[in-house]
């Protein structure tokens, strides 16, 4: 449909827990299509209804090969014990990164396009992007999960590393 703005790192709909989406109808088609196109034009591997100003329990996970994978009312079922530290940032603060520990492997529970119930398992990177994404419609920035930011320095040299 169109590329949206994203919201500023302050906007409080992004502290806030989404609203359930109810009404799965041309609407919602609407705004994953917005999800979609401003996904690609920000390079995310992620976007979620709240980062373009919209309190719906609505994401977007690029999954490369894959393809994308909708996010409709996703909730974490289970996780697993074993935990994974790994870097995350968001296009809603560029320039930050920091370090937050993950479950490893999880299975969530959400909707489809229908309204029926679906679940998936998801394991390492895609767990990780998943669980980034739920909180974000829960209110929680990466940056309250953090173990540690990193530093202009440590970044640069993470990227020298790769």
């Amino acid at each position: 449909m169109a590329i949206q703005k994203l919201v500023q790192s302050t906007h409080p709909v992004l502290t806030k827990q989404a609203q359930p989406v109810t009404q799965f109808d041309a609407t919602l088609k609407d705004l994953l299509l917005d999800i979609e196109d401003t996904l690609y034009a920000e390079e995310a591997s992620a976007l979620s209804a709240p980062q373009i100003g919209i309190s719906k329990q609505v994401a977007m996970i690029d999954m490369e090969l894959e393809g994308l994978l909708q996010l409709i009312n996703p909730k974490v079922k289970s996780e697993s014990d074993e935990k994974i530290l790994d870097l995350e940032g968001s296009v809603n603060l560029p320039g930050v990164f920091g370090e937050v520990e993950r479950s490893k492997m999880i299975v969530v529970e959400g909707n489809d396009l229908e309204g029926n119930t679906i679940e998936l398992t998801a394991y390492d990177d895609v767990a990780r992007m998943l669980l980034h994404i739920i909180d974000q419609l829960n209110g929680i920035v990466f940056t309250e999960r953090a173990k540690r930011i990193l530093t202009d320095e440590e970044m640069e040299a993470y990227f020298d590393n790769e």
